[in-house]
């Protein structure tokens, strides 16, 4: 529906315009990746206890499923998340805000900085605000954490325009305890690394995929024991970095609201587009009846970090006692 002039030729692939070659290899590779999980369903599905006796599905189990059992015992074990104001009974209607937008080269300087990743930068800033919103609401900390859900995409960019959703999620800890902005962006950093490692994402797919079939009674019970143990949902979509164009008018802005599902009545919604990084919050009214409360705070706890970034030195890497020192004015950690 869009184009990338105003007055385009002729069309030019997806991948060509969004992903660097090395960037296409790897999301290819790892759809490939799914494709097999997917198939090991199937198989699982149509044969019931034949699958033992299939030698093709018999090596992908012997080499694959050891690791998604491990993940999804994981995610079966996860405490619920801490009762918190975010964590209340939902009402009916829903309530939207967004801010003004960062420079996407500010934020890859800041990561670049801390030798981290956008996200980890972006998620961190996420991370304090809810921070102060909560010590706001009255909230006692103490160094605890909240757990977000972590939408995955599992599709290569040339099949964007085949129905369907091939996303997995994975549950992230959000340092909300945590009063100093680089260890507080350390701790994300380090989680989302052993995100990255795990094969949690895939695994919930598998999971969502086989849900999708079962009775209605079990996808309810299903649903709610995994809300149970995350307050919110955020996302990071990187959009295309030129201007795309409607109709000949070129889009200044996107935004974005992500859904929520079961008990979870909070979404954080981050999207990257010609230079810029927008933020998005939609939430349950009655949970937070003004959104604008929290949006307006990811800026000027993205500016601490930018602040940090420029007054340390280049000799080392930049510490949470280092942070300390440049501002005396910052709260103790708990």
């Amino acid at each position: 529906m869009t184009d990338v002039e105003a007055e385009p030729a002729k069309a030019e692939p997806l991948v060509k315009r969004w992903l660097k070659k090395e960037e296409h290899a790897k999301v290819a590779k790892r759809v490939g990746v799914i494709g097999r999980y997917v198939e090991m369903g199937e198989k699982v599905l149509e044969k019931g206890m034949d699958f033992y006796r299939d030698p093709s599905l018999a090596a992908v189990v012997a080499n694959e499923g050891v690791e998604l059992a491990k993940e999804l015992a994981y995610a079966l074990s996860l405490p619920d998340d801490p009762p918190t104001v975010l964590k209340t009974p939902l009402g009916v209607s829903k309530r939207c805000a967004w801010a003004e937008p960062l420079r996407l080269s500010d934020v890859k300087a800041v990561g670049r900085a801390f030798r981290c990743t956008v996200n980890d930068v972006l998620l961190a800033s996420v991370a304090g605000a809810l921070r102060t919103y909560l010590l706001e609401r009255g909230e006692v900390l103490d160094g605890r954490n909240i757990r977000v859900t972590v939408p995955v995409n599992l599709r290569p960019l040339e099949h964007a325009k085949q129905l369907g959703n091939h996303f997995g999620l994975v549950f992230l800890e959000l340092p909300v305890g945590e009063a100093n902005p680089v260890a507080r962006l350390q701790a994300v950093a380090a989680s989302m690394r052993q995100l990255r490692k795990s094969r949690q994402a895939i695994m919930a797919f598998g999971l969502l995929a086989a849900l999708g079939m079962a009775p209605t009674n079990l996808q309810r019970v299903a649903l709610e024991l995994f809300s149970r143990k995350a307050s919110a949902v955020a996302t990071n979509v990187p959009g295309p970095q030129s201007p795309l164009y409607l109709a000949g008018a070129r889009i200044r802005d996107m935004m974005f609201w992500v859904p929520q599902t079961g008990g979870i009545g909070i979404g954080v919604s981050i999207l990257s587009y010609d230079g810029q990084v927008h933020f998005g919050l939609i939430a349950d009214a009655k949970l937070m009846p003004d959104p604008d409360s929290v949006i307006r705070r990811f800026e000027p706890e993205f500016e601490k970090l930018l602040y940090l970034a420029l007054m340390a030195g280049w000799e080392h890497d930049l510490t949470p006692e280092d942070a300390e020192a440049l501002m005396p004015h910052a709260p103790s950690a708990p």
